[in-house]
């Protein structure tokens, strides 16, 4: 009997001690998976008051299927003319280049759901330039020719918060619009203040990674 009661009283201790484990609870979740995934952008905006297209690529570790902690870089890709009263040198067709590079981090909210919303902020360095950049329609053929003249260097602190509606294509992939709000501090170029480059951009994202 005593030996019954010695097995009773240690299986309520293993019982008690498993139930004491599953609660137990982690800054980013209940024993949750770490993950991580990567993101290509495209985001919609403006420069200096002209249309601006960026591409952006960012990821990071995923951590309880909530918070990505990463990095991440966007740059301008189109023509954004220079007005002459600031170009470096107005006989030459110049455009604004913009960049940024610097931390991004992530919180999911219902990632298992198949459509859910994702809060982000990134958080870095910005700078601008001036780059001369030729007409493609009739001055592809001559493009080695060009000196390409570039300079008006620009750094900066950029912050940008945004959110996103998350939509669960696929396991390894989704699909994420959204929109942010640009906000730069300490721009000295050309034509560019804080006021110029703080503005609103809309994004369209695909990522991809174990989520």
């Amino acid at each position: 009997m005593k030996t019954y009661f010695k097995l009773l009283a240690m299986a309520m201790v293993l019982v008690m001690g498993s139930k004491a484990n599953a609660q137990i609870q982690t800054v980013f979740g209940s024993g949750r998976p770490v993950g991580g995934y990567g993101a290509i952008a495209n985001k919609f905006t403006t420069i200096g008051g002209s249309y601006a297209n960026m591409s952006e690529v960012y990821g990071g570790v995923y951590l309880g299927k909530r918070l990505m902690l990463g990095a991440g870089f966007a740059a301008t890709n189109n023509y954004i003319a220079v007005p002459s009263q600031y170009s470096i040198n107005p006989t030459r067709r110049m455009s604004y280049e913009y960049g940024q590079a610097g931390m991004m981090t992530e919180y999911v909210i219902g990632s298992d759901k198949a459509i859910h919303v994702a809060f982000n902020l990134f958080a870095g360095a910005g700078f601008t330039m001036q780059y001369e950049r030729p007409d493609w329609r009739h001055d592809f053929n001559n493009y080695d020719n060009y000196p390409n003249y570039s300079g008006n260097e620009n750094l900066f602190f950029v912050t940008e918060p945004g959110v996103q509606l998350e939509v669960n294509v696929f396991k390894w992939m989704r699909f994420s619009p959204g929109i942010s709000y640009r906000a730069t501090f300490g721009s000295a170029g050309a034509g560019l203040t804080d006021a110029d480059l703080s503005k609103l951009s809309y994004n369209a994202t695909l990522k991809f990674g174990k989520f």
